[in-house]
């Protein structure tokens, strides 16, 4: 559906060159929805400008269902163009015009009978639940609305992709879960594609499907949600997990620990799936003779299936802990040491 083939884009000349995509290969399939998240400056909204020519690459190739993007006519470009979609962060709406013309401002561009353009604005406030505000103007609307008249803008010509550039950064939280709601709904009930760039992990848990990382212009991780989730495999990556499923152990706790007299170690344990329902450690309580402290827990679902993250330390004598360690490793969780020994 969407593919980048070693695309780099440049700005500036001379000895001011700015190098915003360094080589980027990415595949978006139909019907996903994919989310690219990033610092800024890491090259997102670069990214996402070249799938509509906003951006025209400096080298490589973008292809939008099968075409290549940068061999095609003018014609074949406008003709491309009018099945993808854009949802901006700051609205980009017409202060002057109504609800229902910024909504029709595409189609009008595209020659589309009257009869036509009143029946599809009208399918289109229904969808976005705004059919009482047709004849507002967009200062007299919410942050929300107006993002759901940007989106029903961006439906209006029937695409088939659907571009969204930070789309809920601008909006709170409330309003941005009913956002990611009904882009869900439009990926769903329409089978439309999604590329979104966002520098939310919360934006990526909540929505995608599969999620690249992207850094100095490059995508240096990419897969399922879940995959990245429970194993990521750069830094960039584990940070922004962290800022949804934190595994730190607070400094505080960390030195109390680390002070304790006794012997005493400290794991943390991944929970995936069934085993996430599983009462483990009341069970390693109970078969041996150690202490279970938690110290940091949470669970959640990725792409529905269940993921905890526990930082456990079980104090005892070295060898009951050994003993409850070799237990747990065999309930297939995933277990590792988080602090060193002590005692």
């Amino acid at each position: 559906m969407i593919q980048f083939k070693d695309v780099k884009k440049e700005f500036g000349s001379g000895d001011t060159i700015i190098r915003a995509l360094n080589g980027v290969n990415l595949t978006v399939e139909k019907g996903e929805i994919f989310g690219v998240i990033g610092f800024s400056g890491a090259g997102k909204s670069t990214l996402i400008r070249c799938v509509n020519l906003l951006e025209r690459p400096s080298d490589g190739e973008v292809f939008v269902e099968g075409k290549n993007l940068l061999s095609l006519s003018k014609k074949d470009i406008r003709e491309t163009k009018r099945k993808i979609g854009m949802v901006f962060q700051h609205f980009n709406l017409l202060n002057s015009k109504t609800v229902f013309s910024n909504i029709a401002m595409p189609l009008l561009l595209a020659n589309t009978p009257k009869n036509d353009i009143q029946a599809r604005v009208r399918e289109l406030l229904s969808f976005v639940g705004l059919e009482d505000k047709a004849s507002h103007y967009p200062d007299q609307l919410s942050g929300g609305q107006k993002q759901r008249v940007g989106i029903a803008r961006a439906l209006a010509t029937k695409p088939s992709i659907l571009l969204c550039d930070e789309a809920t950064s601008a909006l709170d939280p409330q309003t941005t879960d009913s956002i990611l709601q009904l882009l869900k709904k439009i990926n769903s009930e329409y089978d439309i594609t999604i590329l979104m760039i966002t520098h939310e992990m919360s934006v990526i848990k909540e929505i995608c499907h599969k999620v690249g990382v992207i850094e100095d212009g490059k995508i240096i991780e990419s897969g399922t949600v879940f995959e990245v989730f429970t194993n990521p495999q750069t830094d960039t990556a584990a940070n922004f997990v962290r800022s949804v499923l934190p595994d730190s152990i607070p400094e505080s706790i960390q030195a109390l620990v680390e002070n304790r007299e006794g012997d005493s170690r400290v794991f943390k344990i991944q929970f995936i799936g069934q085993s996430s329902g599983q009462p483990l450690l009341s069970q390693v309580a109970k078969k041996f003779d150690v202490h279970v402290n938690v110290l940091l827990g949470n669970i959640t679902e990725l792409q529905g299936i269940p993921f905890g993250n526990l930082v456990v330390e079980l104090q005892g004598r070295e060898s009951e802990i050994s003993r409850a360690l070799m237990f747990i490793h065999q309930e297939k969780v995933t277990v590792r040491e988080v602090l060193p020994h002590a005692g």
